[in-house]
């Protein structure tokens, strides 16, 4: 045992009206629903097409749609609820596994984007070599160390905060289980605890970040060096996307963790895990041609089988 005797906490949440939360639930709802319809459109479209399904970039955007759904689903639905009842509590295992969870896939999350980065490095810069580095074998095994590597942040993570006494006071100021509000309520010194997250948190995110800026910074040069004014731009074009996801995934992040204490933080935190999975499926099909035009043969070949399906109903009944 760890000490600890508290067998829930309580989250603050919002200090907002009644009607001010009802039009949260239905904020954060209709986020959930793009968020599962968005992302399972770009997988099954992506899966669809084997002219996108062998391409290492969709083949990646399939899976960070993937992540995208996980991880909304780990808050969203728990939130959205709170936000109807009058008590917003969560027992230890539940806050346990969401902390748990949420650092899998965030974790997860932050490695694909950097895988992301190099592919899109490889491609603009070494294009004669890139379809024999990334062939298919290569790309599931570095989809598999992103989510490895998720799993072993998350773990650290939760051995680290399951090994702290939590006696009381249990009240948690955010509408979710995370490390820098709930090591706060140990009943014991935390010094150690926190350089080991800080520790942890900084072996996963600053060799992501630092490959993110490099990965990028060749792609500039190589562009303004080697590429004329219209390819250049149809380049750019095709990494913006990617880095509008970047930048929604990593602004929020530094706001949450850099300083946990202030009250935009919440709001922060609120935008990362709900606000940022809804967005990404825009962001990556409105200007994508190749996404759009697959989708478009996707809803044609539903439309297809549904036809076919009604005619089939229509000659039995007739028979």
């Amino acid at each position: 045992m760890n000490g600890t005797t508290i067998s829930e906490f309580i989250l603050l949440g919002f200090s907002f009206p009644h009607t001010s939360q009802v039009f949260l639930f239905t904020l954060v709802m209709s986020c959930y629903i793009i968020i599962f319809l968005g992302n399972f459109l770009i997988m099954a479209t992506v899966m669809s097409e084997p002219q996108l399904q062998h391409c290492p970039m969709y083949f990646f955007l399939a899976n960070l749609s993937l992540t995208d759904v996980a991880m909304g689903s780990v808050i969203a639905p728990k939130f959205a609820l709170d936000l109807l009842n009058s008590g917003h509590t969560i027992s230890y295992g539940g806050c346990m596994a969401q902390l748990f969870f949420l650092h899998v896939f965030g974790g997860a999350e932050m490695l694909l984007l950097t895988l992301m980065a190099y592919d899109r490095y490889l491609a603009i810069c070494h294009p004669l070599r890139y379809t024999v580095i990334m062939d298919q074998q290569c790309c599931l095994r570095l989809l598999m160390g992103c989510w490895i590597g998720g799993l072993i942040h998350s773990t650290i993570q939760m051995i680290t905060v399951a090994h702290l006494p939590f006696c009381g006071p249990n009240v948690l100021d955010n509408f979710y289980c995370d490390v820098p509000q709930v090591i706060k309520l140990a009943c014991t010194d935390t010094y150690t605890f926190d350089i080991l997250m800080i520790l942890n948190s900084s072996l996963l995110t600053l060799p992501c970040f630092l490959i993110l800026l490099l990965s990028y910074i060749i792609i500039l040069v190589t562009i303004c060096g080697h590429f004329g004014k219209g390819d250049g731009r149809k380049i750019l074009s095709t990494c913006s996307s990617h880095l509008t996801v970047v930048s929604l995934f990593y602004v929020p992040c530094i706001i949450v963790y850099v300083n946990p204490n202030t009250q935009m933080n919440k709001l922060a935190s609120l935008f990362y895990v709900v606000a940022t999975p809804a967005l990404n499926p825009f962001i990556y099909t409105l200007r994508n041609q190749e996404v759009k035009a697959s989708m478009k043969k996707l809803k044609h070949k539903c439309k297809s089988l549904l036809m076919l399906q009604q005619y089939r109903c229509e000659r039995n009944c007739c028979v």
